[in-house]
């Protein structure tokens, strides 16, 4: 009798501490999960983090769950087949979230090594990725930090993201577009085609350092929005990633008609903080309409040619309306630079709130163009400049030794003027198309099916045996270790 009493106890309190252990080993995991439709998901970790090495695959994948991650290390190797897959739809992404999902993020280390290794993706409407305090790092092409498409949300707070990879944006969103909000941190970039950011949604960025060192700093493509709140970004665009135009620049704005973004009114807005460029001109603006607004920024112009603004066709559109169509508001400003307008582009240019300008306009006299000055603004002229239409009080201008011609007559200094601005259209050239978009415009749904899920190993689970070893495979997009396939700059 005795005998039994203590076998039963012994089986209790091995049960007892069976309980313990799974336990502590789903907290010690630091991965929690909200969901009320299913079982509760927990990734698999190990002692080094998460990893997967395979093709095509996630470390993390959530799917219409909210679950949250923090204090761990995701790791990702292995390429993806299809580069539309993986920019569009999240294949091969190290982090995945769709289906809704709200995933979270803390303290966590991400490194991809692989093409289209993109470190943290937010897919489809209704999905909300927040990630905090965290460092990314990704070393292949076509790899972006941040990724967002499909009308996802993307929140983060304090990161430090750094690629080197080429077409590897950090702060990147592709087909679809979505709400992208940062605050605070550094993002740098050292390939080409790598901005710090690129835009086909709505990204705000605050207290931020943005760095490219081998591309334009900012691109914003078709009607989609980037706004900078005390941010200081720096640009060195030396290298293109396509052949569609020579100029360099800090910041672009551009619709490539590839279908990525919608055609319409491209915007950039930037409040406080520094611009510092390096190589070409500090923006430009090609095959589409562009409201841009800089109010209180310290721009600092290092390239030879001091060209501050160049609206001009490229190598994107339809020749003979693809111009850049630009309306740019600039306020409590002293800035220097001139501005370039070619024969298939317009410019309204807006000087206010104590601005004072110095620079040629469109000294070529090809463009279109109206100059409109506040009071208490004023524009000197570094070169003869050529406007359509201007209005300004009389002490507005400083002619400083140079000619002004408005709708073809000489001004005379002192005289105030009176003028009636361009009306610009939202339309950019469409490559035959008669709506504007090649096609039917991206509305960021997936193809039928489920989102890829990653196959085996795709749950967050190391696969077994060794990583693979060896270069990517040859059949993917830059596999053989060479630059992507040529796309529109940047993208």
């Amino acid at each position: 009798m005795k005998h039994k009493r203590i076998m039963c106890v012994l089986a209790l309190t091995m049960a007892a501490s069976l309980m313990l252990s799974i336990a502590a080993c789903n907290t010690v995991n630091n991965v929690t999960s909200d969901d009320t439709s299913s079982a509760i998901s927990v990734q698999s970790v190990n002692e080094d983090g998460i990893s997967n090495y395979n093709d095509g695959e996630h470390a993390i994948e959530v799917s219409g769950k909210t679950e949250e991650y923090s204090n761990v290390t995701v790791t990702k190797t292995g390429s993806s087949s299809s580069g539309d897959e993986a920019d569009f739809y999240g294949d091969n992404a190290a982090i995945f979230a769709t289906e809704k999902a709200t995933l979270t993020l803390k303290n966590i280390t991400v490194n991809t090594d692989g093409t289209h290794a993109n470190a943290v993706f937010s897919y489809g409407e209704g999905t909300t990725v927040n990630i905090s305090d965290s460092t990314i790092t990704t070393s292949g092409n076509c790899s972006g930090g941040l990724m967002t498409t499909g009308g996802g949300t993307m929140n983060a707070t304090n990161l430090n993201i750094h690629t080197t990879g080429n077409s590897s944006a950090a702060i990147r969103s592709d087909r679809g577009g979505g709400t992208v909000t940062v605050d605070g941190g550094t993002y740098k970039t050292e390939g080409t085609g790598s901005p710090a950011v690129y835009s086909t949604a709505n990204i705000i960025v605050s207290s931020a350092t943005l760095e490219s060192t081998a591309s334009e700093g900012i691109v914003v493509e078709g009607k989609n929005s980037v706004t900078l709140n005390n941010v200081n970004l720096t640009a060195d665009h030396n290298n293109h990633n396509s052949d569609k135009t020579d100029n360099f620049n800090a910041v672009m704005i551009y619709q490539s008609m590839s279908g990525d973004a919608s055609v319409g009114l491209a915007e950039f807005t930037m409040t406080g903080g520094s611009l510092t460029n390096k190589t070409g001109d500090v923006f430009f603006v090609n095959n589409t309409t562009a409201n841009i607004t800089i109010e209180g920024v310290t721009i600092v112009n290092n390239d030879a040619d001091d060209v501050f603004l160049r609206a001009a066709a490229a190598g994107w559109g339809t020749s003979g309306s693809n111009g850049g169509k630009v309306n740019l508001y600039l306020k409590k400003q002293t800035l220097t630079g001139d501005t370039v307008v070619d024969s298939v582009s317009q410019l309204n240019m807006y000087l206010s709130s104590g601005t004072t300008y110095t620079g040629a306009v469109n000294s070529e006299n090809k463009g279109e163009v109206y100059v409109e000055i506040e009071s208490g603004s004023k524009w000197v002229l570094s070169g003869d400049s050529y406007v359509t239409s201007l209005t300004c009080d009389a002490d507005a201008i400083d002619l400083n030794g140079h000619t002004l011609y408005v709708g073809g007559k000489k001004y005379s200094a002192g005289t105030s003027s009176k003028g009636t601005a361009i009306e610009i259209k939202t339309e950019s050239s469409s490559g035959g198309q008669q709506d504007g978009m090649p096609g039917n415009p991206p509305s960021g749904e997936k193809p039928q099916g489920d989102p890829p899920s990653g196959g085996p190993g795709g749950n967050g689970e190391k696969p077994q045996g060794d990583p693979p070893s060896g270069d990517p495979p040859s059949g993917a997009p830059g596999g053989n270790g060479e630059e992507p396939p040529a796309k529109p700059d940047s993208n």
